[in-house]
């Protein structure tokens, strides 16, 4: 087993997801394709805050487009875990809007272990 293997297998279902939401978080505010390619599982869904729902390829659409928003942070988050396979991430966000005014909103995302791997399958953002 690799020093990585080893790492990860040292890591706790809780630390992996806790870095996985930060880096879902991160991705949205530097339009991160390629990670994202790597997290999200091939049904993925994501509610938008304007109500669209709309599937993987779309999501990955709309991520490459330049964000409006800046210093988006995830706070008050809640790791649950649903048996050994799923767990459901609820926070609250705070961002700055483009015209300088605070923003936020919430989320929740579904995340499910696939072929050993953590993967999201599911999102829901509203906005303030």
């Amino acid at each position: 087993m690799t020093a990585t293997a080893l790492r990860a297998a040292a890591q706790s279902d809780h630390d992996i997801l806790e870095q996985l939401n930060r880096d879902y978080i991160a991705s949205v505010q530097r339009s991160d394709v390629q990670r994202f390619e790597q997290i999200l599982g091939d049904d993925f869904h994501c509610s938008n805050p304007d109500g669209s729902l709309v599937d993987r390829a779309a999501f990955l659409q709309q991520t490459a487009k330049p964000v409006t928003i800046a210093n988006l942070t995830a706070e008050d988050v809640l790791i649950r875990m649903i048996g050994d396979d799923v767990a459901i991430i609820h926070a609250r966000t705070a961002f700055t809007k483009w015209d300088g005014s605070a923003g936020g909103g919430r989320y929740t995302d579904v995340w499910a272990r696939q072929n050993g791997r953590w993967l999201a399958v599911s999102a829901h953002v509203t906005r303030l």
